[in-house]
């Protein structure tokens, strides 16, 4: 039978599959200098992360989650995560290592290297705030001793990443607000900041033409059809394209110069006109399926045992996962989950256009390789588990043969 943990791993492999497919059709060049072959595709970018992502998978399945949760001193992961997350902060406004794509100023570039440092702060702060909650746990229902501290942090790495990725910034304070409500922070605490968070999220968006610019297009697309709206218009108009079974893989017609960003935020797109609803639908069903293994693994409960008496020892809700495991992983599901459903609404024309990739489908190194590390943490927990199962299954055994030979 399928574990939880086994399906988590055959559905990252399959959206890394589709992504190294549908990243190298929406990059296809019919000009005479292209280089597309099956040598150039198998040898290229995309299936090198791809592997190299599937190593991160396997090396995050065999890190040991529990013993992250109680290090302490400077051993301790979490500070050196907290480090890393301000320094890429600071970093990508720094001339020289910082470099510029489009005009936003997201990147980092060490020699060869060249990551988003938004990617480790995405991952590394529901880690970092797990660890501090499950630290804190009988102060939690407070406001200044529980809530606020762990919500300031999440706020000033938002703040840092907002000046020039308000999506992936607002993605990061949502998942934030989930994890220390789950911990067990009033659910009105975080009610009361939504005035401010609303106001600054308006303020951000004023500042800035170009974000102004994407409300409107989103309001009213043909109103500037070559203009603002011009994005969303080609997009829907790949997805209209493709119909019931699309035009075949390698047939899109709007990724030869008519879909900007084809390979990155708007690759969904391409998967609809190429295979049509059947594929869409797929790529749906893939991220659903992967979110349910993975809530089958943090939401796992203990069966309970009948002692000699008759009494039950252990209550049947009681969960086989530390309260720090069970928040990494909400955070880690709740963090793809939203980020594949703002993706596909950005695409489909339900929500106004931001930089949010489609998780290891859209072109990426450092996002590819961060995803499937943190699933690979989930993997972890489930292999802890089956290992108790086994430990279980021998003394079941053990017990059964002694009293078979007494």
């Amino acid at each position: 039978m399928l574990r939880a943990g086994q399906g988590i791993a055959l559905c990252s492999m399959c959206l890394l599959v589709l992504g190294v497919v549908f990243v190298n059709s929406a990059s296809l060049d019919v000009s005479g200098d292209s280089k597309t072959t099956f040598e150039a595709i198998m040898g290229g970018r995309a299936t090198i992360f791809a592997v190299a992502s599937a190593l991160c998978l396997w090396v995050g399945s065999r890190l040991p989650i529990e013993r992250l949760g109680s290090a302490r001193g400077i051993g301790n992961p979490i500070w050196w995560i907290v480090g890393a997350i301000f320094a890429g902060i600071v970093l990508v406004h720094v001339p020289g290592v910082g470099r510029e794509v489009n005009g936003a100023s997201r990147w980092i570039s060490l020699g060869p290297l060249t990551f988003q440092p938004s990617e480790i702060a995405k991952w590394g702060v529901p880690l970092v705030l797990a660890w501090w909650c499950c630290r804190r746990g009988d102060k939690l229902r407070s406001f200044w001793g529980g809530f606020l501290p762990p919500v300031a942090f999440a706020a000033l790495v938002s703040v840092g990443i907002a000046i020039e990725d308000l999506g992936t910034a607002t993605l990061i304070m949502l998942i934030a607000l989930i994890v220390v409500v789950a911990a067990g922070c009033r659910w009105w605490h975080a009610t009361m900041l939504a005035p401010m968070a609303i106001l600054g999220f308006i303020g951000l968006i004023i500042v800035s033409p170009y974000r102004v610019n994407r409300i409107i297009a989103y309001l009213d697309p043909y109103a500037d059809s070559q203009g603002i709206g011009y994005h969303i218009i080609q997009s829907m108009g790949a997805i209209s394209g493709g119909g019931l079974t699309g035009r075949g893989l390698g047939n899109s017609v709007q990724k030869f110069g008519y879909l900007p960003e084809g390979t990155t935020d708007f690759i969904y797109a391409i998967v609809c006109e190429e295979t049509g609803m059947i594929g869409a639908f797929l790529v749906v069903a893939l991220y659903a399926f992967l979110l349910w293994c993975g809530w089958m693994v943090i939401g796992a409960v203990r069966e309970p045992t009948i002692d000699c008496d008759g009494s039950t020892s252990r209550a049947k809700s009681e969960s086989r996962l530390s309260p720090f495991c069970q928040l990494v992983g909400l955070g880690i599901l709740a963090t793809i989950g939203f980020q594949a459903l703002i993706n596909i609404l950005v695409v489909t024309g339900l929500a106004p256009t931001k930089g949010i990739a489609l998780p290891l489908v859209s072109r990426g190194g450092t996002g590819w390789m961060l995803t499937c590390l943190s699933l690979g943490l989930i993997m972890s927990m489930d292999r802890r588990m089956a290992r108790e199962d086994a430990r279980v299954s021998g003394s079941d055994k053990l017990d059964t043969g002694a009293v078979a030979s007494g």
